[in-house]
């Protein structure tokens, strides 16, 4: 996994990665292009869908039996967006946060955090001022150019299609909780 990180890492380096992953204690999660590939499927009565990957959703579980917390931020609004954050016991959705680090900023009060425990994902030219404030910053591997040259990694997988799971397991594994959320399912 190592060579792995290196090849995405901006950070030039395995050590400094860690060091930016060990503090962090919350994962703060753009939708549209990061939970979901970024198309937007409306019907004839113009109801909203978007496709999520349950891949993603198991390790957002994951993080969060290891207790870390997470978090979503999204300059849309969608009821779907409800509902997922309901389905995987996401509790602070931040919708129509077109400033999203006022929103970063309600997060950090809430949880009593520092910038520099919290992951951010990303995808998007909107995503650029709160990726340069968090301690470890992503971007999904069919981010924007111009979002990737803010992040200390960029995945190997695009948004939508496990990422977000990608991310949970390197946050696990580096924090060396992966073994203990896992145990139940090599029995």
């Amino acid at each position: 996994m190592a060579k792995k990180l290196s090849a995405h890492s901006r950070l030039g380096g395995w050590d400094k990665l860690i060091k930016k992953i060990k503090p962090v204690k919350i994962l703060i999660l753009d939708v549209d292009g990061v939970m979901t590939d970024g198309r937007i499927i409306y019907d004839d009565d113009g109801k909203e869908t978007k496709i999520f990957d349950v891949k993603d959703g198991h390790g957002i579980k994951l993080l969060m039996r290891a207790g870390l917390d997470v978090a979503i931020i999204t300059a849309r609004e969608s009821n779907v967006v409800l509902h997922r954050a309901k389905n995987l016991g996401i509790e602070m959705v931040y919708q129509k946060a077109m400033d999203k680090t006022a929103a970063f900023d309600d997060i950090l009060q809430k949880r009593q955090l520092s910038a520099k425990e919290a992951v951010y994902i990303g995808d998007e030219l909107v995503d650029i001022p709160l990726l340069r404030r968090v301690g470890f910053a992503v971007a999904v591997k069919d981010a924007v150019d111009d979002v990737k040259r803010h992040v200390d990694y960029v995945t190997v997988k695009n948004g939508g299609y496990g990422a977000v799971r990608e991310v949970c397991e390197l946050i696990l594994k580096t924090q060396g909780k992966w073994d203990e959320v896992t145990a139940k399912y090599f029995i």
